[in-house]
């Protein structure tokens, strides 16, 4: 079975930094794409960022130049870098993996959430 889990967040000061982690483990192929998300209250959970294998990081105009993923296939985890954080980036943060492995007994593709991390960024 596969399986995906989150660490890092917590309560920073604006300007601070944050970073965020997630690993896949499991009877994993191959991963495809990593990602990460996040939400607020009342609202859709929004992409912050992803990176897709062999394809340059996609990020959310909202957070470039401030946040950075990184992905190592090879272990099956990726990392969000987040600098200079504002109030606006408090949210729950999602991980998600998506790739090709065993699940449930049959070799499929898969597309696995994390359990969330919350970052407040807050005074």
């Amino acid at each position: 079975q596969v399986s995906v889990v989150q660490s890092g967040g917590g309560l920073v000061q604006p300007g601070g930094s944050l970073r965020l982690s997630c690993v896949a483990s499991g009877s994993i192929f191959t991963i495809t794409a990593m990602g990460w998300y996040r939400q607020v209250p009342g609202k859709q959970r929004e992409l912050v960022a992803a990176i897709t294998s062999g394809g340059p990081p996609n990020y959310a105009d909202s957070v470039k130049g401030r946040f950075t993923i990184s992905g190592d296939n090879a272990k099956n985890t990726v990392h969000l870098q987040m600098n200079s954080l504002k109030s606006e980036d408090t949210a729950l943060y999602y991980c998600n993996q998506a790739g090709r492995g065993v699940v449930a007994g049959q070799i499929t593709e898969f597309n696995y959430w994390g359990q969330g991390t919350q970052v407040t960024v807050a005074s």
